[in-house]
Protein backbone atom coordinates (compact mmCIF):
# COMPACT_ATOMS: atom_id res chain seq x y z
CA UNK A 1 0.00 0.00 0.00
CA UNK A 2 0.84 3.26 -0.83
CA UNK A 3 2.22 6.11 1.95
CA UNK A 4 -0.72 7.95 0.38
CA UNK A 5 -3.31 5.80 0.66
CA UNK A 6 -2.25 4.84 3.79
CA UNK A 7 -2.02 8.44 5.47
CA UNK A 8 -5.10 9.73 4.18
CA UNK A 9 -9.08 8.73 4.13
CA UNK A 10 -11.39 8.42 1.81
CA UNK A 11 -12.14 12.20 2.51
CA UNK A 12 -8.57 12.93 2.14
CA UNK A 13 -8.58 13.56 5.84
CA UNK A 14 -5.17 12.68 7.69
CA UNK A 15 -5.14 9.49 9.14
CA UNK A 16 -1.48 8.45 9.91
CA UNK A 17 0.72 11.53 9.72
CA UNK A 18 3.94 9.99 8.13
CA UNK A 19 5.44 12.37 5.40
CA UNK A 20 4.19 15.57 3.81
CA UNK A 21 5.36 14.09 0.21
CA UNK A 22 2.16 14.09 -2.06
CA UNK A 23 0.11 15.91 0.23
CA UNK A 24 -1.66 18.68 -0.95
CA UNK A 25 -0.89 22.52 0.08
CA UNK A 26 -4.41 22.78 1.64
CA UNK A 27 -3.75 20.22 4.11
CA UNK A 28 -0.48 21.95 5.19
CA UNK A 29 -2.30 25.03 5.59
CA UNK A 30 -5.01 23.73 7.59
CA UNK A 31 -2.05 22.02 9.82
CA UNK A 32 -0.43 25.84 10.33
CA UNK A 33 -3.84 27.40 11.17
CA UNK A 34 -4.91 24.85 13.53
CA UNK A 35 -1.29 25.53 15.31
CA UNK A 36 -2.16 28.98 15.54
CA UNK A 37 -5.52 28.20 17.12
CA UNK A 38 -3.59 26.43 19.98
CA UNK A 39 -0.17 28.84 20.15
CA UNK A 40 -2.21 30.95 23.30
CA UNK A 41 -2.94 27.17 25.19
CA UNK A 42 0.86 27.78 26.69
CA UNK A 43 -0.15 31.25 28.01
CA UNK A 44 -2.73 30.01 30.03
CA UNK A 45 -2.56 29.73 33.75
CA UNK A 46 -4.29 26.18 33.16
CA UNK A 47 -2.15 25.01 29.84
CA UNK A 48 -4.40 22.44 28.93
CA UNK A 49 -8.02 22.27 26.31
CA UNK A 50 -9.90 19.05 27.02
CA UNK A 51 -9.65 17.58 23.20
CA UNK A 52 -8.27 14.33 23.43
CA UNK A 53 -9.52 13.50 26.86
CA UNK A 54 -9.74 9.50 27.51
CA UNK A 55 -7.07 9.46 24.71
CA UNK A 56 -4.12 7.03 25.02
CA UNK A 57 -1.09 8.54 23.10
CA UNK A 58 2.09 6.14 22.82
CA UNK A 59 4.91 7.78 22.24
CA UNK A 60 7.65 5.12 21.23
CA UNK A 61 11.35 5.94 20.46
CA UNK A 62 13.64 3.45 19.33
CA UNK A 63 16.31 6.23 19.25
CA UNK A 64 17.36 9.21 21.80
CA UNK A 65 15.84 12.22 21.59
CA UNK A 66 14.86 15.32 23.70
CA UNK A 67 13.29 18.07 22.39
CA UNK A 68 11.03 15.74 20.09
CA UNK A 69 9.55 13.31 22.48
CA UNK A 70 8.96 16.15 25.24
CA UNK A 71 7.36 17.94 22.44
CA UNK A 72 5.31 15.66 22.01
CA UNK A 73 4.25 14.38 25.31
CA UNK A 74 3.52 18.16 26.14
CA UNK A 75 1.11 18.29 23.30
CA UNK A 76 -0.68 15.54 24.30
CA UNK A 77 -1.09 16.75 27.55
CA UNK A 78 -1.91 20.36 26.98
CA UNK A 79 -4.58 18.21 24.46
CA UNK A 80 -5.68 16.30 28.31
CA UNK A 81 -4.70 12.98 26.68
CA UNK A 82 -2.69 10.62 28.51
CA UNK A 83 0.30 9.56 27.56
CA UNK A 84 2.96 6.57 27.66
CA UNK A 85 6.44 7.05 27.08
CA UNK A 86 8.24 3.50 25.89
CA UNK A 87 11.74 3.44 27.51
CA UNK A 88 12.68 1.07 24.10
CA UNK A 89 16.28 -0.07 25.31
CA UNK A 90 14.81 -1.20 28.36
CA UNK A 91 11.35 -2.60 27.23
CA UNK A 92 10.79 -5.98 26.37
CA UNK A 93 12.02 -5.56 22.85
CA UNK A 94 15.51 -5.59 24.55
CA UNK A 95 15.17 -9.09 25.40
CA UNK A 96 13.97 -9.79 21.81
CA UNK A 97 10.19 -9.28 21.90
CA UNK A 98 9.85 -8.19 17.64
CA UNK A 99 8.19 -4.75 16.73
CA UNK A 100 4.93 -6.38 15.71
CA UNK A 101 4.27 -8.22 19.09
CA UNK A 102 5.36 -4.98 21.10
CA UNK A 103 2.66 -3.00 18.86
CA UNK A 104 0.28 -5.89 19.45
CA UNK A 105 0.40 -5.47 23.08
CA UNK A 106 0.30 -1.82 23.26
CA UNK A 107 -2.84 -2.18 21.10
CA UNK A 108 -4.22 -4.19 23.62
CA UNK A 109 -4.16 -1.82 26.03
CA UNK A 110 -6.56 0.39 24.11
CA UNK A 111 -4.03 2.63 22.86
CA UNK A 112 -5.48 5.37 20.22
CA UNK A 113 -1.84 6.39 18.84
CA UNK A 114 1.46 5.56 18.51
CA UNK A 115 4.36 8.47 17.89
CA UNK A 116 7.18 6.72 16.42
CA UNK A 117 11.14 7.68 15.76
CA UNK A 118 12.95 4.36 14.51
CA UNK A 119 16.20 4.61 13.08
CA UNK A 120 15.16 2.70 10.04
CA UNK A 121 13.88 4.22 6.64
CA UNK A 122 10.38 3.50 6.44
CA UNK A 123 9.67 2.28 10.17
CA UNK A 124 6.85 4.43 10.15
CA UNK A 125 5.13 3.38 7.36
CA UNK A 126 5.27 -0.13 8.22
CA UNK A 127 4.04 0.41 12.09
CA UNK A 128 1.07 2.49 10.24
CA UNK A 129 0.53 -0.65 7.93
CA UNK A 130 -0.37 -3.05 10.98
CA UNK A 131 -2.18 -1.11 13.52
CA UNK A 132 -5.77 -1.69 13.81
CA UNK A 133 -7.98 0.81 12.33
CA UNK A 134 -8.59 2.58 15.52
CA UNK A 135 -5.15 3.83 15.43
CA UNK A 136 -2.92 6.77 14.27
CA UNK A 137 0.85 6.65 13.60
CA UNK A 138 2.74 9.58 13.71
CA UNK A 139 6.40 9.58 12.31
CA UNK A 140 8.58 11.49 14.59
CA UNK A 141 11.65 10.68 11.90
CA UNK A 142 12.26 7.42 10.12
CA UNK A 143 16.31 6.95 9.60
CA UNK A 144 17.36 9.36 6.87
CA UNK A 145 13.55 9.43 5.18
CA UNK A 146 11.31 11.90 6.63
CA UNK A 147 10.47 14.37 9.78
CA UNK A 148 7.10 15.68 8.86
CA UNK A 149 6.00 17.37 12.33
CA UNK A 150 9.55 19.02 12.45
CA UNK A 151 9.08 20.60 9.00
CA UNK A 152 5.84 21.60 10.09
CA UNK A 153 6.97 23.62 12.85
CA UNK A 154 10.07 25.07 10.50
CA UNK A 155 6.76 26.07 8.36
CA UNK A 156 4.80 27.61 10.94
CA UNK A 157 7.92 29.75 12.59
CA UNK A 158 8.73 30.78 9.29
CA UNK A 159 5.14 32.13 8.16
CA UNK A 160 5.18 34.10 11.45
CA UNK A 161 7.87 35.96 9.81
CA UNK A 162 7.79 35.71 6.25
CA UNK A 163 4.06 35.12 5.41
CA UNK A 164 4.50 35.30 1.57
CA UNK A 165 6.00 31.97 0.65
CA UNK A 166 5.67 33.04 -3.08
CA UNK A 167 8.45 35.83 -3.18
CA UNK A 168 10.80 33.58 -0.50
CA UNK A 169 14.40 32.67 -1.44
CA UNK A 170 15.36 30.08 1.03
CA UNK A 171 18.67 27.93 1.66
CA UNK A 172 19.12 24.78 3.55
CA UNK A 173 23.13 24.48 4.47
CA UNK A 174 24.98 20.98 5.98
CA UNK A 175 24.53 17.56 5.89
CA UNK A 176 21.60 16.88 3.03
CA UNK A 177 22.46 13.16 2.42
CA UNK A 178 21.96 11.58 5.99
CA UNK A 179 18.65 14.06 6.88
CA UNK A 180 15.83 13.18 7.28
CA UNK A 181 14.28 17.12 8.17
CA UNK A 182 15.80 18.58 5.21
CA UNK A 183 13.86 16.33 3.17
CA UNK A 184 10.71 16.82 4.53
CA UNK A 185 11.55 20.65 4.47
CA UNK A 186 12.25 20.74 0.93
CA UNK A 187 8.46 18.67 0.26
CA UNK A 188 7.08 21.44 2.47
CA UNK A 189 8.52 24.53 0.74
CA UNK A 190 8.12 23.37 -2.66
CA UNK A 191 4.42 22.54 -2.10
CA UNK A 192 3.54 25.65 -0.14
CA UNK A 193 4.87 27.56 -3.47
CA UNK A 194 8.74 28.80 -2.21
CA UNK A 195 9.97 29.55 -5.55
CA UNK A 196 13.54 29.14 -4.80
CA UNK A 197 14.97 26.49 -2.56
CA UNK A 198 18.50 26.29 -2.29
CA UNK A 199 20.67 23.44 -1.19
CA UNK A 200 24.26 24.13 -0.13
CA UNK A 201 26.72 21.29 1.03
CA UNK A 202 30.53 19.21 0.16
CA UNK A 203 29.50 17.35 -2.32
CA UNK A 204 29.94 14.62 -0.27
CA UNK A 205 26.69 15.44 1.67
CA UNK A 206 24.90 15.84 -1.15
CA UNK A 207 22.35 13.23 -2.53
CA UNK A 208 22.32 11.89 -5.69
CA UNK A 209 19.22 13.43 -8.12
CA UNK A 210 18.27 15.93 -5.13
CA UNK A 211 17.34 18.31 -8.26
CA UNK A 212 14.91 16.44 -9.18
CA UNK A 213 13.23 17.45 -6.04
CA UNK A 214 13.06 20.86 -7.31
CA UNK A 215 16.22 22.76 -5.59
CA UNK A 216 18.85 24.54 -6.61
CA UNK A 217 22.40 23.24 -5.28
CA UNK A 218 25.72 25.12 -4.53
CA UNK A 219 28.59 24.08 -3.15
CA UNK A 220 29.90 27.39 -2.31
CA UNK A 221 28.29 28.52 1.02
CA UNK A 222 28.51 32.58 -0.05
CA UNK A 223 27.52 32.05 -3.38
CA UNK A 224 24.16 29.81 -2.09
CA UNK A 225 23.23 32.49 0.89
CA UNK A 226 23.68 35.76 -1.86
CA UNK A 227 20.45 37.26 -1.05
CA UNK A 228 18.28 34.32 0.62
CA UNK A 229 15.28 35.21 3.10
CA UNK A 230 16.00 32.08 4.91
CA UNK A 231 18.42 30.38 6.28
CA UNK A 232 18.42 26.58 7.38
CA UNK A 233 21.53 25.08 9.21
CA UNK A 234 21.70 21.54 9.75
CA UNK A 235 23.78 19.42 12.41
CA UNK A 236 26.39 16.87 11.28
CA UNK A 237 24.96 13.05 11.19
CA UNK A 238 28.25 11.88 12.58
CA UNK A 239 26.29 8.88 13.74
CA UNK A 240 24.60 7.89 10.22
CA UNK A 241 28.40 8.49 8.43
CA UNK A 242 30.23 5.68 7.50
CA UNK A 243 33.41 6.24 5.78
CA UNK A 244 35.28 9.67 5.42
CA UNK A 245 32.96 12.62 4.36
CA UNK A 246 34.74 15.26 5.25
CA UNK A 247 38.70 16.15 5.67
CA UNK A 248 37.66 17.55 9.76
CA UNK A 249 35.07 19.68 11.64
CA UNK A 250 37.50 22.54 12.04
CA UNK A 251 37.70 22.48 7.99
CA UNK A 252 33.94 21.97 7.76
CA UNK A 253 33.38 25.37 9.57
CA UNK A 254 35.63 26.72 7.97
CA UNK A 255 33.96 26.29 4.93
CA UNK A 256 29.91 26.28 5.28
CA UNK A 257 29.73 27.31 9.22
CA UNK A 258 27.62 30.22 9.37
CA UNK A 259 29.01 32.75 10.70
CA UNK A 260 28.06 36.83 11.00
CA UNK A 261 30.48 37.44 7.69
CA UNK A 262 29.36 34.65 5.92
CA UNK A 263 25.15 35.16 6.45
CA UNK A 264 26.19 39.53 5.98
CA UNK A 265 25.71 38.11 1.63
CA UNK A 266 21.88 37.56 2.53
CA UNK A 267 19.40 39.77 2.92
CA UNK A 268 19.40 42.13 5.77
CA UNK A 269 16.69 40.35 6.77
CA UNK A 270 16.86 37.00 6.66
CA UNK A 271 16.20 34.69 9.63
CA UNK A 272 18.54 31.81 10.86
CA UNK A 273 17.13 28.43 11.52
CA UNK A 274 17.80 24.87 12.93
CA UNK A 275 16.10 21.96 13.93
CA UNK A 276 18.73 21.05 16.63
CA UNK A 277 20.69 19.86 18.49
CA UNK A 278 23.05 22.71 17.77
CA UNK A 279 26.79 22.08 17.29
CA UNK A 280 28.48 25.23 17.93
CA UNK A 281 31.64 25.98 16.06
CA UNK A 282 30.86 22.93 14.05
CA UNK A 283 27.71 23.96 11.89
CA UNK A 284 26.77 27.44 13.44
CA UNK A 285 29.07 30.42 15.57
CA UNK A 286 27.51 31.19 18.93
CA UNK A 287 27.24 34.74 17.96
CA UNK A 288 24.73 33.82 15.26
CA UNK A 289 22.93 30.95 17.02
CA UNK A 290 22.31 33.63 19.78
CA UNK A 291 21.95 36.54 16.92
CA UNK A 292 19.32 39.00 16.58
CA UNK A 293 18.20 36.90 13.18
CA UNK A 294 17.65 33.49 15.09
CA UNK A 295 14.79 32.55 15.23
CA UNK A 296 16.05 28.80 16.69
CA UNK A 297 14.85 28.68 20.28
CA UNK A 298 11.09 30.38 18.41
CA UNK A 299 11.17 27.14 16.80
CA UNK A 300 11.11 25.09 20.14
CA UNK A 301 8.83 27.20 21.36
CA UNK A 302 6.15 26.40 18.38
CA UNK A 303 6.60 22.45 18.45
CA UNK A 304 4.12 21.97 21.31
CA UNK A 305 1.29 24.06 18.82
CA UNK A 306 2.16 22.40 16.08
CA UNK A 307 2.39 19.34 17.32
CA UNK A 308 -1.11 19.64 18.99
CA UNK A 309 -2.57 21.00 15.63
CA UNK A 310 -1.16 17.31 14.14
CA UNK A 311 -2.46 14.64 16.77
CA UNK A 312 -6.03 16.74 16.50
CA UNK A 313 -6.18 16.75 12.58
CA UNK A 314 -5.08 12.94 12.78
CA UNK A 315 -7.55 11.50 15.37
CA UNK A 316 -9.96 14.13 14.92
CA UNK A 317 -12.74 13.80 17.90
CA UNK A 318 -15.83 13.24 16.65
CA UNK A 319 -15.43 11.72 13.30
CA UNK A 320 -15.44 7.86 12.66
CA UNK A 321 -12.72 6.10 11.60
CA UNK A 322 -12.93 3.70 8.17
Amino acid sequence: MSTQTLQLDAQGRLRHFLTIEGLKPALLTEILDTAESFTSVGEQTVKKVPLLRGKTIVNLFFEPSTRTRTTFELAAKRLSADVLNIAVSTSSASKGESLLDTLHNLQAMQCDMFVVRHGASGAAHFIAGHVAPHVSVINAGDGCHAHPTQAMLDLFTLRRHKPDFGALSVAIVGDILHSRVARSQIHALTTLGVPDVRVIAPRTLIPKDIETLGVHVYHDLRAGLCDVDVVMMLRLQRERMQGAFLPSEREYFYLYGLTEEKLAVAKPDAIVMHPGPINRGVEIASGVADGARSVILQQVTHGAAVRMAIMALVLRPGVERE
